[in-house]
């Protein structure tokens, strides 16, 4: 069975830094694209940043350049998330997500999706 698992959020301040974590069980890392999205209440779910299998490219939105860093750790089938310089806009429940081939900004083309955590930046 195909699972996801984030950890890693919680609540820090302005500044801050924090790193999300998404474990997968039941298939191999390495042959999936991965993302991580997030979604602020009443806004829609976005992508954050993703990495390919294939080519192993890397996207980054805007907002997040520089502050924010994806990597991943195949021998432990997991897939991180480096935070740094946090700002409360930050401020959102963080998903990952797998799916084949090469990554997509567009939500509903991801195949499997953890059940988030919440990343609350705040003074």
């Amino acid at each position: 069975q195909v699972q996801l698992v984030e950890s890693g959020g919680g609540l820090v301040q302005p500044g801050g830094s924090l790193r999300l974590s998404c474990a997968a069980s039941g298939f191999t890392l390495d042959n999936y694209a991965i993302g991580w999205f997030r979604q602020a209440p009443g806004k829609e779910r976005e992508a954050v940043s993703c990495i390919s299998s294939l080519d192993a490219s890397i996207y980054y939105e805007d907002l997040v350049k520089g502050r924010f860093t994806i990597s991943r750790d195949n021998a432990k089938n997991t897939v991180y998330l480096q935070m740094n310089s946090l700002k409360p806009e930050d401020t959102a429940v963080y998903y990952c997500a797998t799916r084949r081939g090469s990554w997509t900004i567009f939500t509903d083309k991801w195949e499997h999706w953890g059940q988030g955590t919440q990343v609350t930046v705040s003074s």
